[in-house]
């Protein structure tokens, strides 16, 4: 038994496929676990529309969608494809995409211990060498263990030794808080320094 044609009825309350918005651009940006539809990949007509700076612009028809987010040269990325109809917002995707991967990093981030030595008689170019390494660990998120090492007849100048720990220390105010003040180990000076809490990027 063939199967009557349907004659009216009303428009479907689901969105259909947009025939005016251009054919899938292979080229553009990936759906599915590397990424969301974007652009002219979404093919469904209307969307619920999110602006750049988060305002709900209800339903839209997706090629003004598309026209709003390009004028401003932006793009219209889907959010939620399960949604009826699709929640897409306007927004610069890479950079979107990179906050994001920068907050998992970061996540993801185990501290560590890192340890620089330097001597009493270090020069202050080498001294300024470990100032910038032991900065550049703390704002990786690690903490840093400074040692003045002294050998024989150098402890007889701790007092040399104490000057460049808080030049150190001094220089490096800016990205940590000492955890534990220089005091001497055997024939060591250390002091160990954390990161910022507020973190640094």
């Amino acid at each position: 038994m063939s199967r009557r044609p349907r004659v009216g009825g009303g428009e479907s309350r689901f969105p259909q496929e947009d025939q005016n918005i251009p054919p899938f651009d292979r080229n553009a940006a990936p759906r599915g676990p590397t990424g969301p539809r974007m652009n002219e990949q979404i093919r469904i007509s209307p969307i619920r529309l999110i602006g750049a700076e988060g305002q709900q612009l209800g339903i839209v028809p997706t090629l003004e969608a598309l026209t709003m987010a390009r004028d401003i040269g932006l793009d219209l990325v889907e959010l939620n494809e399960k949604e009826r109809p699709p929640v897409c917002k306007i927004m610069d995707y890479g950079k979107h995409k990179y906050d994001q991967s920068k907050k998992a990093h970061q996540k993801a981030h185990q501290q560590k211990l890192k340890e620089l030595r330097v001597r009493p008689k270090t020069g202050v170019h080498d001294v300024d060498t470990r100032v910038e390494q032991a900065r550049k660990f703390l704002e990786h998120g690690d903490k840093v263990q400074i040692k003045v090492q002294f050998r024989g007849r150098e402890m007889q100048h701790i007092d040399e030794g104490r000057r460049i720990m808080n030049a150190m220390l001094e220089k490096l105010a800016d990205s940590c808080k000492v955890e534990r003040p220089p005091m001497m180990e055997g024939k060591m000076m250390t002091a160990l320094l954390a990161p910022m809490k507020s973190g640094k990027a």
